[in-house]
C-alpha cells in the first residue's frame, strides 16, 4: 500500500509539472501573439523596400495586408518578399478596408503625399498606429489636425525622418547640445541632384491596373496624365506633390531644427525659381534657398537644386546639414559626422554607415533601426524619436517655404503656433479637397 501511495504521489506530481509545462507554453504562445505588431504597407513604390528589415523574426511582426492603387505595385512587392515571409498577406486597393480590420495594429504609409495626412487620420480614427512617411502633411492645416488626432487617441506616429533614429546623428547632435563647437548659431540643409527634364503632361487613359480615383483619393478629380502614377506626380503641379523642400528637404531642415534646438521660426524668406529645361513638364520650382530665422539670432537656411549637381558642400556631398558654432562646425548626412575646430581642422569623424542617402526609396540599417524603435514604442518598450509632435514642426518648414514661393511673399510667423502674419500665406494655409475626403469629413 505504502508502495501504491508513493506511485499514486508521483505521478500526480508528474502529471501536475506536465500540466504547468503545457499552461506555460500555451501562456507563452499567447504572450507571443499578443505581443505581435500585425501590419499593412500603403503604397508600394520605391519606398517599400526599406520596410522589409521590419518584417525579421526577431521583431515579431506579421503583413496582413499590402494595399496599393496599382495591381502590378502589388504584384512586384509579393514577388520581393518571398524569401522574407512564409505567407501570403492580402491585397487591396482601398485603404479603408484594411482600416475595418480590427486584427491590424499598424499602418505605414509611403503612398504619394497627398496621402499622407488623410491616410494617417483616418488611421487613427480606426484605432491603428502610424508610419508616415515625410512629408507628413500636404499642408500645415493637416499638420494641426495630424498633431491633435494623435493627442486624442493617444496611438504612435513615428515620421519617417529615419535620421532621427542614427547612432552617429544622435551623438553628434548631444555633443553639439553639450557645447562641443560652442553656441550653434547656423544650420544649413542642403540637397543637390541632377533630376532630368520631365516630359509635358499629356492626357491619356490611365494604365489598366491603375485605381485612377482612388490614387486621387482626397485631392480635386482631373483627367489622368501620362504617368502621373509614377515618380513625376512630385513635380506636376500642387495637386499632389510638395516640391523638393517636401520631397527631401525635410529630412536636413529636421536635423537642423534639432541641432540649434528651435521650433517655429519668426520670418521666412525664400529665393526660388525653375531654371532648367525651361519648356518641360515640371511645374514648380527647381532650385530654391529658402531662409528661417529663429530667437536668438539663429537661422536655418534650405539650399536645394534639384537640377543641378553641383557639390557645392564638399565634393561627393548631395545632402546632408552643416551646422556652425561660435567655436566650430559639424558636417552630418545620413552615413556620417565630421567636426572642425574654429580653424577648420578636422578633429573627429564618425565610421560610415549603409544607410542610402541619394537612391531613390533610400534604406539602410538607420531606416530599419527608425522602423523598430516605432514598434518598440507602440509595445512600451521605447520613446518614439520623431514622434509627429516634433515630426511636424520639420515639416511645416517645407511648408512655409512652398507658401512664400507660391505667394511671392516673405512674412514674418507666430513662433509660438508657426501661424503666419499674412493673410496670402494664410489662404494656402489648407487646400481644396474632393467632396466628401475633407479633413473632419473623410469617407
Amino acid at each position: 500500500m505504502s508502495s501504491r501511495r508513493d506511485f499514486i504521489k508521483k505521478a500526480a506530481a508528474t502529471t501536475a509539472g506536465v500540466s504547468m509545462a503545457l499552461k506555460a507554453s500555451s501562456y507563452n504562445r499567447i504572450i507571443g501573439a499578443n505581443d505581435r505588431v500585425n501590419l499593412c504597407f500603403m503604397g508600394l513604390g520605391r519606398r517599400v523596400g526599406a520596410y522589409y528589415d521590419g518584417l525579421d523574426k526577431k521583431n515579431n511582426t506579421q503583413l496582413m495586408y499590402l494595399c496599393d492603387v496599382k495591381q502590378s505595385q502589388i504584384d512586384r512587392t509579393m514577388e520581393r518578399l518571398k524569401g522574407r515571409i512564409d505567407y501570403k498577406p492580402k491585397q487591396t486597393d482601398d485603404i479603408r478596408k484594411v482600416l475595418e480590420d480590427k486584427e491590424v495594429d499598424a499602418i505605414f504609409i509611403a503612398a504619394p503625399d497627398h496621402w499622407h495626412a488623410p491616410g494617417t487620420i483616418m488611421a487613427l480614427d480606426a484605432g491603428k498606429h502610424v508610419y508616415v512617411e515625410k512629408p507628413c502633411a500636404h499642408n500645415p492645416h493637416e499638420e494641426e489636425v495630424m498633431v491633435a488626432k494623435q493627442k486624442s487617441t493617444g496611438k504612435m506616429v513615428q515620421m519617417g525622418n529615419q535620421q532621427r533614429s542614427s547612432n552617429h546623428t544622435i551623438e553628434i547632435i548631444n555633443e553639439i547640445h553639450n557645447g562641443v563647437i560652442g553656441k550653434p548659431y547656423r544650420a544649413v540643409a542642403f540637397y543637390n541632384s541632377s533630376r532630368g527634364e520631365v516630359p509635358l503632361q499629356k492626357k491619356q487613359a490611365p494604365p489598366s491596373d491603375l485605381n485612377w480615383d482612388l490614387f486621387q483619393g482626397p485631392a480635386p478629380r482631373q483627367a489622368y496624365h501620362h504617368d502621373t502614377w509614377d515618380y513625376n506626380w512630385h513635380w506636376y503641379g500642387w495637386n499632389w506633390g510638395t516640391a523638393e523642400a517636401g520631397n527631401n528637404g525635410i529630412h536636413e531642415l529636421d536635423i537642423g531644427r534639432w541641432a540649434l534646438g528651435v521650433d517655429f521660426p519668426e520670418f521666412v524668406h525664400v529665393e526660388a525659381s525653375k531654371q532648367h529645361f525651361k519648356d518641360d513638364g515640371w511645374e514648380m520650382y527647381d532650385q530654391m534657398y529658402a531662409t528661417f530665422r529663429f530667437d536668438e539670432g539663429k537661422v536655418i537656411n534650405w539650399d536645394g537644386k534639384s537640377r543641378n549637381g553641383y557639390s557645392t558642400y564638399g565634393d561627393g556631398k548631395g545632402r546632408g546639414t552643416v551646422i556652425y558654432g561660435s567655436e566650430g562646425t559639424v558636417f552630418v548626412d545620413r552615413s556620417q559626422y565630421m567636426l572642425y575646430d574654429r580653424e577648420g581642422k578636422l578633429v573627429k569623424e564618425s565610421s560610415k554607415t549603409d544607410e542610402s542617402g541619394m537612391a531613390l526609396g533610400g534604406g539602410g540599417s538607420t531606416s530599419s533601426q527608425h522602423i523598430v524603435n516605432f514598434f518598440d514604442a507602440i509595445r512600451g518598450q521605447a520613446k518614439l524619436t520623431a514622434p509627429i509632435e516634433d515630426g511636424a514642426k520639420s515639416n511645416h518648414m517645407a511648408m512655409l517655404a512652398n507658401i512664400a514661393y507660391r505667394t511671392n511673399k516673405s512674412f514674418d510667423v507666430d513662433s509660438t503656433t508657426g501661424r503666419a502674419y499674412d493673410k496670402d500665406a494664410m489662404q494656402l494655409w489648407s487646400r481644396e479637397y474632393e467632396s466628401g475626403w475633407e479633413i473632419g469629413q473623410m469617407r
